[in-house]
């Protein structure tokens, strides 16, 4: 096992019209429910002799769907610098970090979460956090830019991620406490917004109940129907390489990238948007009026009017995310799935979690 040692840190966006359809998932392993209430979060109801036998302070949920590799080396942070939007100096600092690989042509290839090893090391380390389907064409893209760089870029099957969620959204109980050897362990906050709560990377037998105080396992839907409602895009079906656009997908609000930064792989085009300042689509949470099993990725969205909208991107059930142009973002649009032909309709909403000034 990895010696790791690092601490991996935890919606509630704006009200959703009334018209909104609210969805309900009921999982009858413990029989709780998920419930789009009018606060656009997802809220877990607990009968009364639930909530007394099980007193949790958090869900764990696992995240099979994501992998692990390992970067050490003296050389690790000038070798990433060039090829991640964020800044490597700032890892061992912040020790958790989010980023994305791009293209030379300034699309996200890859969506990617790093973790410093730095204080449980002899060497300079890091474990890199990514789609599991990608892993291959990550290490495969790293090998191309290694060059002479003291670095190894190892995968690690060994170990899996975990997110740790706050049962109580309105007063969350704050850093989740370790009963285990902490050596073995790495628990940081989500960078990304701490509405995702805690990542947890164990050695794929151990079990968060057996090394998480007052921790509960929750089912893994879960976890994907909380990201959809707050709008938050992991992997590639919701950020398809060499489609997707950094700042579209709103890697500025999620703490992704650094324009202060040197030089790295698809800066050009990413750094000339942000400084014109106009970005005119943008990635959000949408709830649909049918359950989203007939659609098609990337099918086009309108107004009631007919007029362009943008795309729908990806989804579970009635929830998920859309490309949605910023000008018809508060209209009713539509969109026709390839199954039947049957119009959906939806509604796109700004997360809470974007800053003021995007609202």
């Amino acid at each position: 096992m990895h010696h790791l040692s690092l601490f991996l840190g935890v919606v509630n966006p704006t009200l959703m019209k009334k018209q909104a359809v609210k969805t309900f998932l009921i999982f009858s392993s413990v029989r709780k429910s998920l419930v789009w209430n009018n606060q656009n979060s997802i809220h877990r109801t607990y009968s009364e002799d639930q909530s007394k036998a099980r007193p949790a302070h958090f869900i764990c949920y696992s995240l099979p769907h994501r992998a692990v590799v390992k970067i050490h080396g003296r050389d690790r942070n000038s070798f990433l610098q060039g090829i991640i939007t964020n800044d490597m100096e700032l890892l061992d600092d912040e020790r958790c970090m989010y980023a994305h690989m791009l293209n030379v042509q300034g699309r996200t290839l890859y969506d990617i979460i790093l973790y410093s090893l730095t204080e449980k090391s002899t060497e300079p380390s890091l474990l890199l956090e990514c789609d599991s389907t990608v892993k291959d064409a990550i290490m495969k893209h790293l090998k191309v830019y290694k060059i002479r760089r003291k670095v190894s870029i190892t995968p690690c099957p060994e170990l899996a991620i975990w997110t740790l969620l706050a049962v109580c959204k309105d007063s969350p109980p704050g850093k989740p406490t370790i009963t285990a050897n902490k050596e073995d362990i790495v628990m940081e906050k989500d960078p990304r917004t701490e509405l995702m709560g805690w990542r947890l990377i164990l050695n794929h037998q151990v079990n968060p109940k057996d090394t998480v105080a007052s921790t509960e396992e929750g089912d893994p839907e879960e976890y994907h129907m909380h990201r959809y409602t707050i709008g938050l895009p992991e992997g590639v079906d919701d950020l398809p390489p060499g489609i997707a656009l950094p700042l579209e997908s709103n890697l500025v609000y999620m703490n992704g990238i650094n324009f202060r930064k040197g030089c790295y792989i698809g800066q050009e085009l990413t750094a000339r948007t942000h400084h014109t300042g106009v970005v005119r689509k943008r990635l959000m949470p949408v709830c649909l009026s049918a359950p989203a099993g007939g659609l098609e990725k990337g099918a086009a969205l309108q107004t009631n009017s007919g007029k362009p909208a943008g795309k729908y991107r990806a989804g579970k059930g009635e929830l998920g995310l859309g490309l949605i142009r910023l000008a018809h973002a508060k209209e009713p649009l539509a969109l026709k799935p390839s199954t039947d032909g049957s119009t959906v309709t939806l509604e796109a909403n700004v997360p809470q979690w974007w800053p003021e000034e995007a609202k």
